[in-house]
């Protein structure tokens, strides 16, 4: 389990790499990313959100749909997406920070598994939002990213706060 990085830090902002081998080093990201989400009681998390700078994520929504098995995905894209709906999202980089933020109500996604096979999952609904939330997330962009300036404002005592808690993480932990 890693500590999940904080709004703020650049590491979220960054594209991040394509991921060329599947090695140890990538499955034990994995694990990893498994257990620091399940820590935090989330849903899902990306490679960034641990500082790592690499195309990976993991879902489980089995809590709210226990059909639904967890996943992981390695260098996933959007292949096909359809309808749009607004729907309330948080984040674990954002404590206790929730907005409403407009996503396609069916995806279909391509990707990795960790054996190095590549899949397709079809997602509708909650599901369909988990994987569009984590997949913004390697290419930097975030929920907030989606909210009004008005929303945004309301907000803005606490991303202050979590902006210093990230920016803490990256005097920490330097980008190379």
């Amino acid at each position: 389990m890693r500590p999940i990085v904080k709004y703020g830090s650049q590491v979220l902002r960054q594209p991040c790499a394509p991921v060329t081998q599947i090695d140890p080093a990538i499955k034990s990201l994995v694990f990893d990313l498994f257990d620091s989400m399940k820590a935090a009681e989330g849903v899902g998390l990306a490679a960034p959100q641990l500082g790592v700078l690499k195309r990976v994520v993991v879902v489980d929504i089995s809590r709210q749909q226990p059909e639904i098995l967890p996943i992981s995905l390695i260098n996933p894209r959007i292949v096909a997406a359809q309808g749009r709906e607004v729907g309330e999202e948080g984040c674990l980089s954002f404590p206790d920070l929730y907005g409403p933020v407009p996503r396609h109500t069916q995806v279909r996604v391509e990707a990795l598994d960790i054996q190095g096979k590549q899949f397709a999952v079809a997602a509708e609904g909650f599901y369909a939002r988990a994987l569009q939330h984590e997949i913004d997330h390697l290419d930097g962009k975030l929920f907030i990213d989606y909210l009004s300036p008005l929303k945004r404002q309301l907000m803005r005592g606490r991303l202050m706060a979590l902006k210093q808690e990230g920016e803490q993480w990256d005097r920490d932990h330097p980008l190379p």
